[in-house]
């Protein structure tokens, strides 16, 4: 992949000094992108990072940073829900997440994310698996509406799956442009000025690519991986993204019921806090950084830190 594209990174300074990157310490940035984090991280302290990234351009694209800090940075491609089985038998002592699309990939037409301009309607993070045309033109109307009022919150989601549908029927729906203008026919443009297509199109790339599932299979996989006092920073940038995160926060430091799935409730006893919640409040951008990089402005940081408490496992999400 070119270099052509650049990835900001979202409260980089914030980022870092809520990880506390310490000498000697081992690290995981679990969503790579172009190597933001993890620049700073093994400039901060002599440390070590295991960096990870389900893309094939980031990975490729990474090469020139693990040579640069060799040996100190190890890369490796694959879901950031699985780096407990990429890191089986390690500790840590930090974990980053920046959720969602990387500028690369988001700049990169020829992925498909964007309506910004056209382009084949992948969307894929891993270029395998399903693409968004495949979902757009093989879902029935009754799944697709679901799908887009779930995952992108759009209240007109079965007017949008109506239209689309009705367009499928004539010609297969396989560019960004005609998605995108198929949803503004559906979608009135708001007040706001954010585009029509712009629920519809979030709806299909989270589908595409599993991105609740594998949020929750990270969290899951930072309470095994995190030594005591480690500390877990994830920075989200949707609604959906950040109530799973800080339920998640809140249930594992004991501040939300943690209920078994399988003991009555008068069977059990509350097990002890995994984790402490070290941002009772999310934190944001700086107004100059929105104004610097506009895509930082819905960008919402929490952190907690591992305590030495076994792992909860078996209590419900």
């Amino acid at each position: 992949m070119s270099e052509i594209f650049s990835h900001i990174p979202v409260m980089l300074n914030e980022v870092i000094a809520a990880l506390a990157p310490h000498e000697g310490g081992m690290y995981v940035d679990a969503t790579f992108g172009r190597g933001g984090y993890t620049r700073a991280i093994l400039k901060t302290a002599h440390t070590r990072v295991v960096a990870i990234d389900r893309d094939p351009d980031a990975i490729a694209s990474g090469q020139k940073m693990v040579a640069e800090f060799s040996p100190r940075l190890t890369l490796i491609q694959g879901p950031f829900g699985a780096m407990d089985v990429l890191l089986t038998g390690q500790q840590v002592d930090g974990i980053t997440l920046d959720l969602g699309v990387s500028s690369p990939q988001f700049d990169d037409s020829s992925r498909g994310f964007s309506f910004h301009g056209d382009g084949p309607l992948d969307m894929r993070m891993s270029r395998s698996g399903p693409s968004a045309a495949d979902v757009v033109n093989d879902t029935n109307e009754e799944e697709l509406a679901t799908l887009i009022y779930t995952l992108g919150e759009e209240r007109l989601s079965r007017r949008v799956a109506r239209y689309i549908v009705e367009a499928r029927a004539t010609q297969r729906i396989t560019r960004t442009s005609q998605l995108a203008d198929i949803i503004r026919k559906a979608v009135p443009r708001s007040k706001d000025g954010i585009d029509p297509a712009t629920r519809s199109f979030q709806a299909l790339r989270i589908h595409v690519n599993d991105e609740m599932g594998e949020l929750n299979r990270a969290l899951a996989a930072a309470e095994q991986l995190l030594k005591p006092q480690g500390r877990l920073v994830v920075v989200s940038f949707h609604s959906l993204e950040d109530r799973v995160v800080k339920e998640f926060m809140r249930r594992h430091a004991g501040m939300s019921p943690a209920v078994s799935r399988h003991l009555p409730a008068n069977d059990q006893k509350a097990p002890d806090p995994s984790f402490t919640v070290l941002t009772k409040k999310p934190t944001s951008p700086s107004e100059s950084e929105v104004v610097a990089n506009p895509r930082a402005r819905s960008a919402k940081m929490r952190v907690a830190e591992r305590t030495a408490a076994p792992i909860m496992k078996g209590f419900a999400a």
